[in-house]
């Protein structure tokens, strides 16, 4: 890179940065209407017990999600999360194939895995509780999201408004059919962890 061309860079990035304020926590200042997820700024981790040795962690890598939001009732808010099961991905691409056969996730006859929110139970200032329904494997189980709200801030990349969750989800597998081992091989608990941004809809 050029001396030229490194301070260019230099400015760019300094004048940017001083157009994104510090995120708010406060949902009155964040407008309402449709929001839809940033695909670049999320990600879905995924982990179990091995044999009592070790959290076995993967990560699905395709994941769409809306969400239907107003500052003046946040406990009526909507969320549509949906991730495509052949995404799965452990770094180990022959054992991804194994996940996504029959006996586990089996991803040709169930593509996708959809929560969809009911009711939202507010906990705290940045905190709260999305119940809803989640379908894993043809199977439809109640399901909740324990989510932390990180604010909401103009992003200047993207000429539009950004806000920012972190979620925990636990569920038993063996009430979705996933999986055939035992316990003792691998545990029955899933911890599912959901980083997300979402940018308002333009058509809002």
């Amino acid at each position: 890179m050029t001396v030229l061309r490194m301070l260019t860079f230099t400015l760019f990035a300094t004048l940017l940065s001083a157009c994104v304020s510090a995120p708010t926590l406060e949902p009155a200042r964040l407008p309402p209407g449709e929001w839809r997820l940033d695909p670049a700024h999320a990600s879905t981790l995924w982990r179990i017990r091995h044999m009592g040795l070790s959290w076995y962690t993967g990560r699905f890598d395709a994941i769409e999600a809306q969400l239907s939001f107003d500052a003046a009732s946040p406990e009526d808010a909507r969320l549509t999360a949906i991730i495509e099961t052949a995404s799965l991905s452990t770094g180990d691409p022959d054992f991804d194939q194994t996940l996504c056969g029959a006996s586990w996730f089996d991803c040709d006859a169930h593509p996708q895995i959809v929560f969809r929110s009911e009711r939202i139970e507010v906990t705290g200032p940045d905190t709260g509780l999305i119940h809803g329904q989640l379908t894993l494997k043809g199977v439809t189980q109640p399901a909740v999201l324990e989510t932390q709200f990180y604010g909401g801030v103009f992003n200047p990349l993207e000429a539009r408004q950004a806000l920012g969750f972190g979620a925990d989800m636990t569920i038993n597998r063996t009430e979705f059919g996933v999986g055939r081992l035992p316990g003792n091989l691998i545990g029955d608990t899933v911890v599912i962890r959901i980083e997300a941004e979402f940018l308002r809809d333009r058509g809002d």
